[in-house]
């Protein structure tokens, strides 16, 4: 999802006029509108919504806007100019009023529904009426789609006002909770982990909710008090929303027969997120069924990749549910997410996700979300047998694919990449097994442990830099075990590089290659925390600072950074409500 093109190539969109020409709305104008929608998108009151793709909404505009942040690297692939951000008509337009966009921009945006499954458990009750027909985009509403530079790319508001999915809520977003979606799309992208985009972000000088949040330095696993946050609207950019979600609803719409265009509806969705993020590896002559094969083949080896991205990077997703699962195969939806100071299978920063939303878990969520996308697809291969069972073997190949992503990330993690035969597989997923032993036993910290790992130390010095030491802890028996494992990986790095290479790589050249996929700086919570306590006050600088050192995760930036953003987390920052875990992302 990077879509690199050199500058001599990008057109300059200068004003809210350039951008305009480049519209063009493929969902609205394709897929069904809601027959029970309103003319004028005032839509705001929960409602069941029972058919139809999506839900044309007026975007309900945040008071005083003020900017706060944009994505410079994400302006330069655009071909924007840098000034646009706080060009008063793109203020106005990303922040909620579409009063005044210039034609053929339109003044409507959209909302879509979606099913929910947790953990492959589709769930209807949990919606107001009871019946599943009440989820769906609760307050993000898309305004613009616009193929720029040969992509097309789907705007987004976050916190852009209530949807009839809004289920009662106030359809808004807080600064806190935008500015950590900001910053982590920003920060993955830069790590190469495929994710939605930020493209800017403003707050209200004057207009504030009640939120659930902790208090300081609370131990607390839900908030203990409400606070006044300013609300804040972030724009979120993808090739489409489509989410896994979504299919399961029409779907489960065309299995009920619940309305006599339910399977046209399904198929129509299904064909359009083809058209929207496959159109590249499925040939658009080829007849409906043998699509929904290649789609589900492409989508599982996306959806693979992705996990192994995330834990790759030290990254939990928090609340991996059907509807938070993009269906074009990228991170979407930044809630209660976080990345790993201390290594832990187990990790979860939401209080709510369980052991199996956890970090080492993620690949089993993502089989029962998988599990999900080709239950929503059997409705489209019922009158082709043999592809139902090709669908099956499609499915029932998942753990196998996984697998096999999950042992070649860690081989690039130690490294050994380079690997060949059976045996040297076979002795690096064992070196693996016993470092992940050796982690848990003396706690460490997951991305300085890997970095320091890269350098390719002569001892285990280097190493220390990322444990957490217990007073309680055998030091000679734990340096014992430490070296003894170094030495182990050593042995094995350069026997590869003897054997696999002419010439034979070099220690340098392998250090190199490992520092391009373990990070040296990651978001941690507790860096951001402070980012937007003062955010609040009006003060954007440390959101800045984090955009610039985030964005370079694998640089080695200067002693200031290091010794700022490269260091253990603070023992009294353990536990904590907010940094160590969340309930809740607003």
């Amino acid at each position: 999802m990077t879509n690199q093109i050199p500058q001599k190539t990008r057109p300059i969109v200068a004003n809210l006029n350039d951008l305009a020409k480049l519209a063009n709305y493929s969902l609205i104008d394709t897929l069904n509108c809601d027959p029970d929608a309103t003319e004028n998108g005032v839509d705001y009151d929960p409602r069941q919504v029972f058919t139809g793709h999506y839900v044309p909404v007026k975007p309900t505009p945040i008071q005083d806007p003020e900017y706060v942040i944009h994505s410079k690297t994400f302006f330069c692939e655009l071909g924007f100019a840098d000034s646009l951000a706080q060009s008063a008509d793109f203020v106005r337009m990303f922040s909620g009023d579409s009063s005044l966009l210039p034609e053929p921009m339109r003044k409507l945006g959209w909302a879509t529904g979606y099913a929910l499954s947790i953990y492959g458990t589709e769930y209807i009750r949990q919606c107001p009426f009871q019946t599943g027909n009440g989820y769906g985009d609760g307050r993000a509403i898309s305004v613009l789609e616009a193929v720029i530079n040969g992509q097309r790319w789907e705007m987004q508001l976050k916190g852009g006002g209530r949807t009839p999915y809004c289920r009662g809520a106030d359809g808004r977003a807080v600064l806190r909770s935008s500015i950590r979606e900001f910053l982590a799309q920003e920060h993955m992208y830069a790590l190469g982990v495929p994710t939605t985009r930020s493209l800017s972000l403003y707050v209200s000088k004057t207009e504030k909710v009640q939120r659930p949040w902790y208090s300081q330095g609370s131990y607390s696993e839900n908030p203990d008090l409400l606070i006044s946050e300013a609300v804040a609207i972030s724009t979120r950019v993808a090739p489409s929303f489509i989410r896994v979600g979504q299919l399961e609803l029409f779907a489960r719409r065309s299995r009920n027969n619940e309305h006599k265009n339910a399977l046209q509806e399904l198929e129509k969705i299904v064909l359009h997120l083809i058209d929207r993020e496959y159109a590249e590896v499925i040939d658009s002559q080829l007849n409906t069924a043998d699509k929904v094969l290649l789609l589900a083949r492409e989508f599982q080896l996306r959806l693979t990749s992705l996990i192994a991205n995330w834990i790759r990077v030290g990254f939990c997703q928090g609340n991996f549910n059907g509807d938070n699962c993009a269906a074009g195969g990228f991170t979407l939806d930044y809630g209660p997410f976080g990345f790993c100071d201390l290594f832990n299978p187990d990790y979860q920063p939401w209080t709510g996700g369980g052991r199996h939303f956890s970090f080492l878990n993620q690949g089993h969520a993502a089989q029962k979300n998988f599990g999900m996308f080709c239950l929503a697809l059997r409705p489209l291969l019922e009158s082709h047998p043999d592809s139902l069972i090709a669908l099956d073997e499609i499915q029932n190949g998942f753990a196998k694919v996984m697998q096999t992503q999950m042992e070649t990330m860690w081989a690039t993690k130690l490294g050994l990449n380079t690997l060949n035969t059976a045996s040297e597989k076979t002795l690096c997923n064992e070196l693996h097994s016993e470092l992940q032993t050796l982690m848990l036993q003396t706690p460490v910290d997951y991305t300085i442990f890997y970095r320091e790992l890269s350098s390719i130390p002569s001892d285990i010095n280097p190493l220390k830099k990322s444990f957490y030491m217990h007073s309680t802890q055998d030091t000679q028996q734990m340096d014992k075990d430490w070296t003894a494992w170094l030495e182990k990986w050593k042995t094995l790095i350069n026997s590869c590089a003897d054997t696999n290479a002419t010439p034979p790589i070099s220690n340098e050249e392998i250090s190199k290659q490992m520092k391009l996929v373990n990070p040296k700086y990651i978001l941690r919570e507790w860096i951001v925390a402070p980012a937007y306590n003062q955010a609040a006050a009006g003060d954007y600088r440390l959101i800045r600072e984090l955009q610039d050192v985030m964005t370079q995760p694998y640089a080695e930036q200067s002693k200031d950074v290091q010794d700022k953003y490269y260091r253990l987390k603070p023992a009294e920052f353990f536990e904590v409500g907010g940094l160590s875990h969340l309930s809740c992302s607003s």
